[in-house]
């Protein structure tokens, strides 16, 4: 790969996220309302539009060769912001799906998303509940959204803390949170962890205008991660084989008592222990994360302020990455997918040289 892979460019909204199928050569752009199917060597091949949610960080399964991405509903700033970059006056509910393209059909551009065997949705319970929750602030006083939930974003598969690879894959899906300098109980990254094996008994289509609510009444495990408020959350989640580890890459916080890193990465092979968070009168389930990076001692927090992954993070699992560089152009969104190769501190080197 001597140049970085060129996106295309897409409308109004920005790359959410990449994923790559190897063994077929495809690399997959999450853009807000779309999915693109591309070539390693840059050819576009087709897409799946017309969502007017928010689809964000995507994951390629190996074992049933489908993409799978997070997507949401929602009336905030984000939501509507969408609706108007589309010009859409679609009116709907609040709600949060991992949603599942069979990939191996697109084959032409604007396929569409809704009503269709393209896409297969899941609704999440445990997400729309946290999000129309309510959690508590600095002075005692009722907040909205439980944790800080703004909804979803980051999605990967790895293996349950403590087990490894042959005792099978589960699927992430990390919140995002409210940048809310006002409460101390948005100060964890909170990934739900699903057993999507029998996730055939809830899956279907979606339609828009009336949209379904089966899916798990909840997740498998709930774990939270200490690293200090965020904007939004998780934007790209990404497990590892290398350092076993899943990495997350965050809009960076503003709370001056923590680091405010934008990438960190969670230790995967410690078991998860239970303990009372800053969250009162509640037991959670937490990770660690890994000591790799900067160390915050103040805080406690390890982590890097490294400046792209929250657009999309790939990793091949033998040290080597593909990272998104999203650009806004006179002629729409896009972004350039380059090279890098992990060295721990810097978190990455890229390979090739980076084009202004």
């Amino acid at each position: 790969m001597k140049k970085p892979l060129f996106t295309g460019t897409w409308g109004n909204c920005h790359i959410q996220g990449i994923a790559v199928d190897r063994k077929n050569g495809y690399i997959y752009y999450s853009f807000t309302t779309k999915l693109i199917k591309a070539t390693l060597d840059g050819k576009i091949i087709g897409s799946v539009d017309g969502l007017v949610g928010h689809l964000g960080c995507i994951a390629f399964n190996e074992a049933d060769g489908c993409v799978y991405g997070s997507l949401e509903y929602k009336n905030d700033v984000i939501g509507k912001g969408i609706l108007n970059a589309i010009d859409s006056d679609l009116n709907f509910s609040d709600a949060f799906y991992v949603v599942k393209f069979d990939v191996a059909k697109i084959d032409r551009f604007d396929i569409p998303a809704e009503n269709s065997d393209i896409m297969s949705a899941v609704y999440l319970k445990e997400v729309i509940d946290d999000y129309n929750g309510t959690g508590i602030g600095k002075e005692g006083n009722a907040v909205l959204h439980k944790y800080g939930c703004s909804g979803i974003d980051g999605l990967t598969f790895a293996p349950l803390p403590g087990k490894s690879e042959n005792d099978g894959l589960y699927l992430y899906v990390a919140y995002g949170i409210y940048g809310d300098l006002n409460r101390d109980d948005n100060d964890h990254q909170i990934l739900l962890c699903y057993d999507f094996s029998d996730w055939s008994t809830y899956a279907q289509p979606l339609n828009q205008k009336n949209m379904h609510q089966r899916g798990p009444s909840a997740p498998l495990n709930k774990f939270f991660v200490r690293t200090g408020n965020t904007h939004y959350g998780v934007q790209n989640l990404e497990y590892d084989r290398f350092t076993k580890s899943i990495f997350m890459a965050v809009y960076k916080g503003s709370k001056p008592n923590f680091p405010n890193f934008s990438l960190f990465a969670v230790d995967i092979e410690a078991p998860a222990k239970k303990k009372i968070c800053s969250i009162p009168a509640e037991i959670v389930e937490t990770l660690n994360l890994r000591p790799f990076g900067t160390y915050d001692q103040k805080s406690g927090i390890y982590g890097w302020d490294f400046p792209f992954g929250a657009t999309g993070l790939y990793s091949f699992g033998d040290g080597k990455w593909l990272i998104s560089h999203n650009k806004t152009t006179p002629d729409g969104q896009c972004s350039y997918i380059y090279p890098y190769v992990w060295n721990r501190t810097t978190p990455f080197h890229c390979e090739i040289p980076v084009l202004e």
